[in-house]
């Protein structure tokens, strides 16, 4: 049975692969919390002493890379299947800027970081195997992407006199712009504001927070970042036309 011309055993391949690699997320954000290694021999003290199975990680994953499988396909050419392996890789650590960002209002450095490297890597893969344009393109995106919310934070700053948003956020966009390229960080841009007005209006209204509390940013760009990757962009493009002109734009 196929699905997408990939064979129902490559779904199921992906989701296990997904789900180890949840299971083993759950001690990478604890460690990248507290500003650890990862790799090192307490994860095995770690795993006897904590035996609980992480099910919300394993599911998230395994269902987000059978999402990457049956959008982006696999076809055993490197070129074709650079966009879905690069998109397994980054999946994981989206997912821990999201968890930390959401419990400490912080995004590691660390992790940031790695993101970026694997970036760079996945830059120079593109533009050996696909073109070197598309290379070009994601530099540009790591450039726009920190760029828009650098200038967001500096100039937040000066008016707010506090930090409107913290200089995480502007690693993350830098190095998810590696990733995405530079048209496709400005629509995470666009939705990830559009997402915090709406859920910052709705924390407001209910009284969840207070207006001088700090709502961390990163979960929106994370969530926009997945909308983006797994939603054709002519879709997307049409969406935010609608929302944009209150419904006026046409075909």
């Amino acid at each position: 049975m196929y699905i997408q011309d990939v064979h129902i055993i490559g779904y199921v391949i992906v989701a296990i692969v997904g789900g180890i690699i949840g299971q083993f997320l759950g001690w990478c954000n604890k460690r990248l919390s507290e500003e650890k290694k990862i790799f090192c021999n307490e994860y095995f003290k770690y795993r006897k002493q904590n035996k609980t199975i992480n099910y919300t990680l394993i599911v998230a994953i395994a269902i987000t890379y059978m999402a990457l499988l049956y959008c982006y396909g696999f076809s055993f050419n490197i070129a074709n299947d650079l966009s879905l392996i690069k998109y397994m890789v980054l999946t994981p650590m989206l997912l821990s800027a999201l968890i930390i960002d959401y419990k400490i209002q912080i995004i590691p450095n660390r992790l940031n970081l790695t993101i970026f490297e694997t970036g760079l890597i996945f830059t120079f893969l593109s533009g050996v195997f696909i073109n070197l344009n598309v290379a070009i393109n994601m530099l540009l995106g790591c450039l726009i992407g920190g760029g828009i919310f650098l200038i967001i934070t500096l100039i937040g700053g000066l008016i707010a006199g506090k930090e409107a948003m913290g200089f995480g956020d502007v690693k993350l966009m830098g190095a998810m712009g590696l990733y995405l390229g530079a048209i496709n960080i400005v629509a995470v841009t666009v939705i990830a504001f559009l997402l915090g007005a709406l859920i910052s209006i709705i924390l407001l209204a209910t009284k969840k927070k207070k207006t001088d509390e700090y709502i961390p940013f990163g979960p929106f760009i994370v969530i926009a970042a997945f909308i983006v990757i797994l939603i054709p962009f002519d879709i997307l493009l049409f969406v935010l036309l609608k929302i944009f002109t209150l419904g006026m734009f046409k075909i």
